[in-house]
């Protein structure tokens, strides 16, 4: 079993920004692919960015030059850097990392951009 715990969202202004983490814990040792996954209301859950175990990122298109994902595989977390954000951002961000056996969700954190 992998836990996953997400923190960093809360309430921004149009065009600021926010950085989410998301530290891993439990059986760790076989954490391949990391990624944050969002939730609009009244949406459907999609990818945002993926990072793999040797660091190769891929973007959904509404982030590319906005978001950046990275890891630290020393300290078993993900982040996203959340930049220009805008009001579609808005949504339930969740971290979701595999391992050779499983896929595993965290529990999500409210990201609200608003003026």
């Amino acid at each position: 079993q992998v836990q996953l715990v997400e923190s960093g969202g809360g309430l921004v202004q149009p065009g600021g920004s926010l950085g989410l983490s998301c530290v891993a814990s439990g059986n760790i040792f076989s954490i391949n692919t990391m990624a944050w996954y969002r939730q609009a209301p009244g949406k459907q859950r999609e990818l945002v960015a993926l990072i793999t175990r040797g660091g190769s990122t891929s973007y959904a298109d509404s982030g590319k030059g906005r978001f950046t994902i990275s890891r630290d595989n020393a300290k078993n977390t993900v982040y996203l850097q959340l930049n220009i954000l805008k009001p579609e951002d808005t949504a339930v961000y969740y971290c979701w990392v595999t391992t050779s056996a499983n896929a595993y969700w965290g529990q999500g954190t409210q990201v609200t951009v608003s003026s």
